[in-house]
């Protein structure tokens, strides 16, 4: 029902087609040193050049029509041959500083590139890749340093046959985007290169993982912590030795406590051994001390943790069953024991709490609520985001806009991935393996691992007053080693996550890496 109709300009398209967008455009008298009409609403519907925007290309395939954000009416790019148009709008007499371009955007996918861009500004031009969501509407931003008191936005389409965006409600105003946090999970790491791993550049040359991930843009790490898993990795001790390559490499540091022995999520929360006949008083204590045992060791070697959550995915609470939201008041002393281990090492340390689902705003509302009326601690909000499990991108966008906004906090991706195969490297049948578990859009390739990644990291950058922290992908190193599987009882339980790292399957650094050095 989205699919744009070319209306009053049909005529025009097969004297145009053959133009290519083969140099930049001239740039018209009309500049003016604030946006025009930025929603397209100024001349409704069927309009090639709308008031105040130019085009260059074919330009056939750029109109407006009905349909709009806010108001009636859109810009769309589309056109049943292949086409390359550029709708663009220069602007003059800008005080230099830096400033953000937001829009709404919509895109049914398949394009070479479609992006929205900001040029000719005096430094780098910026651009942001328009997501593909077929019918709800994302809101994207680029960001910009104006040195020369000029700029050209510009709305770009290389396209296929067939392929079209929507972009409505543009604003240009003071103000800087980016994000802090381009990060990664790297848990599996330490027993992937005790058992044989090997990690290599993209050109084949063997590395150290840590490095490579660094160089690729990689700025902060995260690690799981058990309390005492069978296989002895992602204890303390492994946590301190991997922390001290990390710091070594000018990362910062997420520790992520699952207060378990194992894994922990909506599913399941289960006591670690050494605890499991505690009552609730002790749970309290056994949480302080374990946490503060962790993270104090991690100070008095020099690789203080930059964050802790307090919890791994805590949807249904932690420590179960003492700790489970049936009980919110205990739930709240169990975190807030936590909290308080945290800030008695090191008052920097920044708190998160971590929720799965992010395309769910209704449980994230409703546990933040809960937590403000049982007076839980926390600095940040961390939420799970999958793709192919939790929603579209412009769900994921809802939520994280709405809980930075309804609680006041800076909010990130604490978990996110995407597949580049979907065939395996190991026996073990891998989690997402068909074409039918994918986000619409995005391929199973390297190529469309990179698109979700920008995309996810566009919504987060794109969240109100700088609340959007960042992203962090979920075992970048994960690779099928024999003995490194899921289960740390079971040494030959295999890998169903080896398809979604960033390692390829004959261990090169894949060409998606290039998400880390998003603005």
């Amino acid at each position: 029902m989205f699919h744009p109709r070319r209306t009053l300009r049909a005529l025009l398209l097969p004297l145009l087609a053959g133009l290519a967008l083969t140099a930049l455009p001239a740039q018209t008298a009309r500049a003016a040193a604030t946006l025009t009409n930025g929603g397209f609403e100024a001349d409704g519907a069927g309009v090639g050049s709308p008031t105040g925007w130019s085009e260059y290309g074919d330009t056939g395939a750029s109109y407006t029509e009905s349909g709009g954000h806010g108001g009636s009416y859109r810009l769309s790019h589309y056109s049943s041959s292949a086409y390359k148009v550029e709708t663009y709008q220069y602007l003059s007499g800008l005080t230099n500083g830096t400033y953000t371009l937001t829009a709404w955007v919509r895109s049914g996918g398949g394009q070479n590139s479609a992006y929205i861009a900001l040029k000719n500004c005096g430094s780098s031009e910026q651009r942001t890749a328009l997501p593909v969501s077929t019918s709800s509407w994302v809101r994207i931003v680029t960001s910009v340093n104006v040195t020369n008191n000029q700029c050209t936005i510009s709305i770009n389409s290389d396209a296929k046959a067939g392929n079209w965006i929507n972009v409505d409600d543009l604003t240009f105003a003071s103000g800087s985007t980016g994000l802090s946090i381009k990060g990664a999970d790297i848990s599996s790491l330490a027993k992937s290169e005790a058992l044989g791993g090997v990690y290599r550049t993209s050109s084949g040359t063997a590395g150290d993982a840590v490095t490579i991930l660094k160089n690729a843009g990689m700025n902060y790490a995260r690690l799981k912590v058990w309390v005492n898993p069978a296989d002895g990795y992602n204890n303390k001790t492994r946590v301190l030795a991997m922390a001290k390559r990390i710091k070594a490499a000018g990362m910062k540091l997420l520790v992520d406590f699952h207060y378990s022995d194992t894994w922990a999520d909506p599913g399941k929360q289960t006591k670690p051994a050494a605890w499991s006949g505690h009552s609730y008083s002790q749970l309290k204590t056994d949480v302080y001390n374990h946490t503060y045992d962790v993270l104090n060791a991690l100070k008095s070697q020099g690789t203080t943790a930059d964050m802790a959550q307090v919890g791994n995915e805590i949807n249904g609470g932690m420590l179960w069953s003492e700790g489970s939201t049936d009980n919110w008041a205990q739930l709240a002393g169990l975190i807030n024991s936590g909290y308080s281990a945290v800030k008695a090492v090191s008052s920097g340390t920044q708190v998160a709490l971590h929720l799965a689902n992010a395309g769910d705003d209704s449980t994230v509302r409703w546990w933040f609520d809960n937590a403000k009326t049982y007076g839980i601690n926390y600095d940040l909000i961390g939420l799970s985001y999958y793709g192919y499990w939790h929603g579209s991108p412009a769900a994921a966008q809802t939520t994280l806009d709405d809980v930075a906004s309804r609680y006041g906090k800076p909010v990130f991706i604490a978990e996110t991935a995407y597949p580049f195969r979907l065939d395996s490297d190991d026996s073990l049948v891998n989690q997402i393996d068909t074409t039918g578990e994918l986000v619409t859009g995005y391929p199973a390739t390297a190529a469309g691992q990179l698109a979700w990644m920008n995309a996810v990291a566009n919504i987060v950058e794109a969240v109100p007053n700088g609340r959007g922290l960042g992203v962090f992908y979920w075992e970048a190193t994960w690779t099928a080693v024999s003995g490194n599987g899921w289960d740390p009882a079971d040494a030959t339980s295999g890998n169903g996550w080896e398809n979604q790292a960033l390692f390829g399957y004959d261990d090169k650094a894949l060409s998606s890496m290039a998400w880390f050095s998003h603005r």
